[in-house]
């Protein structure tokens, strides 16, 4: 089963656990995401007809992410528009992460190999705008 971070009624991520498994192709972004994500489980034998991607224009306008934890674990703390901590969630080895809205922090539980995925070109500094965000002592 996959897992959604919401807070007032926004997508911030969408987290599909190393134990995951569906037989097919599912996807678990809407259509109108910047980033897709999916799952894909075939069986033996199975094709995928060859295919190239046509150009298509699109606008993207805020950064979304994936990464995969390949090993360790990772705490990831969830921040809403005004900085404030929402909720932390822990990684750990094969644990896929969309991050789609909203801040985000991490924390290196165990030495770990991550992954990362998203959009370029990178916009320098740009591309992001960092604070110092705090967590609830009670949650840390």
């Amino acid at each position: 089963m996959s897992e959604r971070i919401e807070h007032n009624g926004r997508l911030f991520a969408i987290i599909i656990p190393a134990t995951f498994r569906e037989n097919g192709i599912r996807f678990f972004t809407p259509d109108d995401f910047s980033q897709q994500l999916a799952y894909m489980c075939r069986p033996t034998g199975y094709c995928i007809e060859p295919h190239v991607h046509n150009p298509v224009p699109r606008e993207v306008v805020y950064t979304q992410e994936v990464l995969f934890i390949r090993s360790g674990r990772v705490r990831v703390d969830f921040y809403d528009d005004d900085q404030r901590w929402v909720e932390s969630r822990d990684l750990g080895p094969g644990d896929v992460i969309l991050l789609a809205s909203g801040g985000h922090g991490f924390e290196i539980l165990e030495e770990a190999e991550i992954i990362e995925v998203k959009q370029g070109p990178y916009a320098g500094d740009n591309d992001k705008t960092r604070f110092v965000g705090h967590r609830p002592e009670s949650n840390a």
